[in-house]
């Protein structure tokens, strides 16, 4: 029996829209659908993005809770949660059984995605484990048009990074022409700090839940109050 194939599917920041015609396809084909979420008893915001424009009637449905604390690190070897580890027996039994599947994420899976914290597991248990990744537009991409800004020009450097790793944010303000600080929401008031101390707080525009019916797009930061603030946003550094 053949192997069934895996297809990690990026869905996109929030506008069902704008998933690709690919991953659309993809998705009308497939008879299972593994689903990540971070709370158990919460909802799938990438499944919920696929509702509103693919059929899923008849459709098996994988909710797989993802903690939002990684255990990999030297001192725990590469070892995970084990829902995760659940997961990764659900996903590999499917497969086995010949059944194609997608695993979907909001965004790029290739950019911050729970999925390659399982690639390796699943590895492991399958050698010959067939996965396609579909690219999908990331919220990074999708701020900025939102924003209606270029992120980089002709030799001009790009940074990107989360906010929270603020260790050399100085450094790198000066260093590159465009930087994305993702995830702001934690550290917001130190970040607002770094560009004032940098003369840089005209340059910078926060984006939150792009592409999401509750979309905010500032452009002077400094209004921003922390009910503005969000899990799902950035401030783009743009000199």
């Amino acid at each position: 029996m053949r192997s069934g194939k895996l297809h990690v599917i990026g869905v996109g920041p929030g506008d069902p829209e704008l998933l690709t015609i690919k991953g659309m396809r993809i998705l009308n084909e497939v008879s299972c659908v593994c689903v990540p979420k971070g709370r158990e008893e919460g909802n799938s915001l990438a499944l919920s993005i696929v509702k509103r424009i693919v059929n899923l009637k008849g459709k098996e449905i994988i909710e797989a809770y993802f903690p939002m604390k990684k255990t990999k690190n030297p001192d725990h070897g590469n070892e995970l949660d084990p829902k995760w580890a659940e997961t990764v027996k659900a996903v590999s039994a499917r497969l086995n059984q010949g059944i194609d599947m997608a695993f979907i994420t909001i965004g790029d899976p290739t950019i911050y995605s729970t999925f390659f914290y399982l690639y390796d597991r699943l590895l492991e248990v399958n050698p010959d484990l067939h996965v396609e990744i579909i690219p999908g537009v990331s919220s990074i991409n999708a701020s900025a048009a939102r924003a209606g800004i270029s992120l980089g020009l002709a030799d001009e450097k790009i940074a990107l990074l989360p906010a929270t790793y603020l260790g050399n944010l100085r450094e790198i303000l000066e260093t590159f022409d465009t930087i994305v600080l993702m995830k702001v929401h934690r550290v917001f008031d130190k970040v607002l700090e770094i560009l004032d101390e940098l003369h840089l707080t005209a340059n910078a525009v926060y984006v939150s839940r792009a592409g999401m019916e509750d979309e905010k797009v500032a452009r002077d930061i400094t209004t921003l109050k922390e009910k503005d603030l969000n899990y799902f946003s950035m401030v783009i550094v743009r000199k």
